[in-house]
């Protein structure tokens, strides 16, 4: 099963984040995709307001992530190394407050154009 990050396609600063993981994923083994294309939270068992919550997770094992441990699950892949996730579990709980806040204040931070924006063929 390919790893799978579902993100928020209507937020600038969610498609820049995006875009710096794409860029280490050099070996291309992450899908990603918006919670706004059809069919996309069905495929992790998931509602359109989980989605729109936070970013989430399927990893190449089904297991399921969300947040920062979906993050830091993502970079794990992305960059070949343990230590994104070695670095969650340390710390854990500062990163999901964070995370939390940033997911809050996600439309207010910078960021490019939306994926939604830019690929509106891609969101329902």
């Amino acid at each position: 099963m390919t790893p799978l990050l579902v993100f928020d396609g209507e937020c600038g600063f969610c498609t820049r984040t995006l875009g710096w993981l794409r860029l280490a994923d050099r070996r291309r083994l992450i899908e990603t995709a918006p919670y706004q294309r059809s069919g996309v939270p069905e495929r992790l068992g998931i509602s359109r307001e989980e989605c729109a919550a936070s970013v989430h997770w399927r990893g190449a094992d089904g297991a399921m992530a969300e947040g920062a441990e979906a993050i830091n699950a993502a970079l794990a892949v992305a960059l070949g190394a343990p230590w994104p996730e070695r670095l969650y579990r340390r710390t854990s709980g500062v990163q999901r407050r964070m995370y939390r806040w940033v997911a809050e204040h996600r439309h207010q931070l910078p960021g490019v154009t939306p994926w939604c924006t830019r690929y509106p063929h891609d969101c329902a």
